[in-house]
């Protein structure tokens, strides 16, 4: 009569002993896990919290606005429609994704639940009109010019910075000095107007504004428009181009210049390794390393656009847009670009950091 209930108990003390078992491998599995890709998870963390707290600042943002943004708009639509004054609000509630007669943390969590939904705000003037749409339409012409001068005035300026660390002295290392102050100390915007004026007006070249000529050829993936495109982006690619080279130059230089004290520079001189490949193969790719990162903080700054470079131009990118927005009190469209610009610097940053990791190991050992 007893054997069954002992039976049982051991039974039930070897399942016990078995999830026992089963939880402390899963709790030393984690433990690795969460060693092993710390310095990734502390970097997720770090960029989760970063755009929580850029969320929390533009939501904000709207608080301190003078007025009503909502009775304006729904005025405006009842105007528009010919609708009652309740009808209209209630519309403009609902396009905003905003009531300003909610609870705070209503608000907020309906802003954020339209960021989830991929809602950025719409037009407080235009109907159908919103940040997705305008960031869709304005956004392929900023990436255009801003990311072919970033690419040109990177390969340059780590060619010129390089030559200037293996070359500290003579004419030319004397004149890139020069340029490099001279470009450092002159705003993009004013550089880009002084390039209006000399090569659109002065010496009519280039077309002073615009992105292509609507008179000669038709939007399309055709020969004319390409050749326009590109015409009309060279002014702002060469001024970006010009104020941007001798940043990385100077960059470059001085990380070249510490690569070139190492111990395996002195050691391939010393086995008789050319000067040609000790620059190609050692001091080029070490000194390259540390610019990746100030490569992606910039590449991610191209998505927020140049609001005064595109105004000086002319030139339909996402920085013209947000300056124009801005100017017509649009503030939602506004609100949503400005977000859009802060969730891409924060993710490219993040994969940068993630990336750069892999590349030099030492980075992940250095931040344990």
């Amino acid at each position: 009569m007893n054997e069954r209930p002992n039976g049982t108990k051991s039974a039930f003390a070897a399942a016990a002993s078995a999830v026992g078992r089963w939880f402390a491998a899963a709790a030393q599995w984690v433990g690795r896990f969460f060693v092993r890709y710390w310095f990734f998870i502390k970097k997720i963390l770090i960029a989760i919290v970063t755009l929580a707290c850029s969320t929390i600042i533009i939501f904000f943002i709207l608080r301190l606005i003078p007025g009503d943004v909502v009775r304006e708009y729904a005025l405006s639509i009842a105007q528009r429609r010919g609708i009652s004054y309740d009808a209209a609000y209630e519309i403009a509630v609902n396009l905003l994704n905003y009531d300003p007669e909610a609870p705070i943390f209503t608000q907020f969590f309906k802003y954020v639940g339209g960021l989830f939904q991929g809602n950025l705000g719409a037009s407080m003037y235009v109907d159908g009109v919103t940040a997705n749409s305008l960031i869709a339409q304005r956004l392929p012409w900023t990436l255009l010019i801003t990311s072919v001068a970033l690419i040109i005035s990177f390969l340059l300026g780590t060619a010129i910075g390089a030559f200037m660390a293996r070359k500290r002295r003579g004419v030319a290392n004397v004149l890139l000095n020069g340029y490099i102050v001279t470009s450092g100390s002159i705003p993009d915007y004013l550089l880009g107007l002084l390039l209006v004026l000399l090569f659109a007006y002065t010496l009519p070249i280039f077309p002073a504004q615009g992105n292509y000529d609507i008179s000669v050829c038709t939007p399309g993936f055709n020969l004319p428009f390409i050749g326009s495109v590109l015409y009309h982006a060279c002014l702002p690619i060469l001024a970006y181009v010009l104020s941007q080279t001798g940043s990385w130059a100077l960059m470059m230089r001085g990380s070249a210049i510490g690569v070139l004290g190492e111990d395996y520079i002195n050691a391939a001189r010393a086995r008789g390794i050319g000067n040609m490949t000790i620059n190609r193969k050692y001091l080029k790719r070490n000194a390259m390393l540390p610019l990746v990162t100030s490569f992606a903080v910039t590449f991610a700054a191209l998505f927020g656009g140049s609001t005064l470079m595109e105004s000086i131009f002319n030139y339909p990118g996402i920085g013209l847009e947000l300056a124009q927005r801005i100017g017509q009190k649009d503030y939602f469209v506004v609100q949503g670009i400005m977000f859009f610009s802060s969730f891409m610097v924060i993710a490219i940053n993040l994969i940068t950091d993630c990336i750069y990791s892999l590349i030099d190991p030492r980075i992940r050992e250095t931040n344990k």
